[in-house]
């Protein structure tokens, strides 16, 4: 019957496969396999590609499910009291994050075979919408004095980006990537 929501159990499947599937990509790429999934999740293969079609159409809903839970994260400190501590404090776990988002992104990313970055995919959709909402946490952040005026989001993201490249790729522990944000929040504080 359309337009009739699923059952309370097949709905409690699929999120298990997401969590299941967000843990098995986060760790092992695209080289992970749905099969590990199903036995995580503790459903049969059937039921996983029920709810998801391909392991590419799996891989975008758990991306997009972190995109989202993160852009939700990000709108909820924008009512925060100190404008400065949401932003610097989402750049933070931005970059504490990354290497499960970026392991989950280079996975899609190969299943696609480099597929559409510029085009309405949900997940980019979605890393859109986290976009505008870390955006609009800089705005605020600047009108409170807390960062520069002149660092636009642009050039931040970039940074974003490139902090959470870095402490993913080399490992970094928790020591030295707090004293990399350190330098990199230093210069983006207003003098």
């Amino acid at each position: 019957m359309p337009g009739r929501p699923p059952r309370a159990d097949a709905q409690a499947n699929r999120q298990r496969i997401l969590d299941a599937a967000e843990h098995v990509f986060g760790t092992g790429g695209k080289a992970a396999s749905t099969e590990e999934v199903a036995r995580l999740a503790g459903v049969g293969i059937a039921t996983v590609f029920r709810h998801f079609p391909t392991k590419t159409a799996l891989v975008e809903s758990v991306l997009v499910r972190r995109f989202d839970r993160l852009r939700a994260h990000a709108d909820a400190l924008l009512d925060a009291d100190d404008p400065g501590a949401a932003f610097f404090g989402f750049f933070g776990h931005l970059v504490a994050d990354a290497a499960t988002k970026i392991a989950i992104g280079e996975a899609l990313h190969d299943l696609t075979g480099g597929g559409d970055t510029e085009g309405d995919t949900e997940a980019v959709q979605a890393s859109l919408g986290l976009r505008r909402s870390f955006g609009a946490l800089l705005e605020r952040a600047q009108r409170a004095g807390a960062v520069r005026d002149d660092a636009e989001l642009p050039e931040v993201y970039a940074l974003l980006v490139a902090a959470s490249r870095a402490a993913s790729q080399a490992g970094l522990d928790d020591d030295v990537r707090a004293r990399m944000l350190a330098i990199v929040f230093d210069g983006l504080t207003r003098r």
